[in-house]
C-alpha cells in the first residue's frame, strides 16, 4: 500500500538531523515543546502547500535550474547559521528574556529556505505518485508527509526539552546551547559545500 512504503521511505529522512529537526531541537531546548507549536504550525503549513504545488507541477524543484537550486541552499544556510547564532547567544534556559520563542512566520522560512525539504519532496512525488494520478494522490501523499514531519519534529523538539531539563546551570545550559548552535551551523555549512 502507498501509505505503508511511503512512510518506510520518509522514517529516515524525517528523523534524520536536518536543519528542521536541528531547529526544533533548540527550541525544545530553550522554550519547551508548548512555545514550539506556533514555529511549528507555520512550517508544516508551508510544507503542505509547497509539497502540494510541487506534487501539482506548479513548483517542482526538478524543473528548477541548478544555479536558481545552489541560491536556495545558500539562502537557506545563511538563515541557519543566523538560527544557530540566536541559540548560541540565547543564555540560560530558566532565564524568560533569554528564551527564543519562534514564530510563525520562523517556522514558515524555515521551510521555504530548507534544501533538504525540496530534495525530499522531489524524491518523493518520483517514487509514490504515478503517472497521472491526480490531484486526490497529491493530496494523500502531502498529508501523510506533512504529518511525519509533525510527529518527526515534536519528537526532536521533545529531546532538546529533556536536553534542557538534565542541564539547568548557565555553564550547561549554554553548552547544550552551543550544541544546538552547532549542530546548526553545520547543517549549515554542509548544505553550502554541496
Amino acid at each position: 500500500m502507498l501509505s505503508g512504503s511511503l512512510i518506510l521511505f520518509l522514517l529516515p529522512l524525517a528523523y534524520s538531523p536536518g536543519p528542521g529537526n536541528m531547529f526544533f531541537a533548540a527550541v525544545g531546548a530553550q522554550s519547551g515543546l508548548r512555545a514550539s507549536w506556533p514555529a511549528s504550525a507555520g512550517y508544516h503549513l508551508a510544507t503542505f502547500v509547497v509539497t502540494a504545488l510541487t506534487g501539482m507541477g506548479f513548483e517542482a524543484v526538478a524543473r528548477l535550474s541548478p544555479e536558481a537550486f545552489r541560491l536556495l541552499g545558500i539562502a537557506g544556510a545563511v538563515y541557519m547559521l543566523c538560527l544557530a547564532g540566536k541559540f548560541l547567544i540565547a543564555g540560560v534556559f530558566q532565564t524568560e528574556a533569554a528564551r527564543v520563542v519562534p514564530s510563525f512566520r520562523n517556522g514558515a522560512a524555515l521551510l521555504v529556505l530548507n534544501p533538504k525539504a525540496y530534495v525530499i519532496i522531489a524524491l518523493m512525488f518520483s517514487q509514490f505518485l504515478p503517472d497521472g494520478a491526480g490531484l486526490s494522490w497529491v493530496l494523500v501523499v502531502t498529508t501523510i508527509f506533512t504529518l511525519n514531519n509533525l510527529v518527526a519534529f515534536t519528537v526532536w523538539t521533545m529531546l532538546g526539552q529533556v536536553l534542557s531539563r538534565l542541564f539547568r546551570t548557565g555553564g550547561q545550559a549554554r553548552l547544550v546551547n552551543g550544541m544546538f548552535a552547532a549542530a546548526l551551523a553545520l547543517t549549515a555549512v554542509r548544505g553550502l559545500a554541496t
